[in-house]
């Protein structure tokens, strides 16, 4: 059996500056309030400014995130994101990525795994597929390339 996966939607997120909670024993625990952006793809819209990214920054500088936030699509429908991965690199590039520098993705790592979950009719099917994104960091946000899991 393979698995494959088909281009879905491009988010570009934009950020708040992280808010730090200190080390909460698995590591650095920090909030980065993603305060809105735009999707396009299949579907399009606007990404609302009431989500957060909470994240886990380990000793080595990989970094567990776990972020949700709203889409509200062109039509007004309304799409919870839920969306767990890992960004990891070489020590010099994280802290390049750290400093607010941008970099190639192909220098790094992140990935997501994502659900949607909607009460709008028309984006049901939604709620009952799986996808994918691969992310890059820029200075004043997120860009995912989100896959659907076939």
């Amino acid at each position: 059996m393979t698995t494959e996966t088909t281009p879905f939607l491009i988010f570009e997120c934009s950020i708040g500056k992280p808010v730090s909670l200190g080390d909460a024993g698995q590591g650095a625990r920090r909030m980065i309030p993603i305060t809105g952006g735009t999707f396009t793809g299949e579907i399009a819209g606007r990404i609302l400014g009431d989500g957060a990214d909470w994240q886990f920054v380990l000793p080595d500088g990989t970094i567990e995130l776990s972020a949700h936030y709203i889409l509200e699509t062109e039509d007004g429908a309304r799409i919870e994101v839920n969306s767990d991965g890992l960004r990891a690199g070489a020590p010099e590039v994280l802290e390049a990525l750290a400093r607010g520098e941008s970099l190639s993705p192909d220098q790094y790592y992140f990935r997501t795994a994502m659900r949607f979950r909607t009460g709008a009719a028309k984006y049901a099917h939604l709620n009952r597929q799986l996808y994918v994104a691969r992310g890059a960091r820029a200075p004043a946000g997120v860009r995912l390339e989100v896959f659907r899991v076939l």
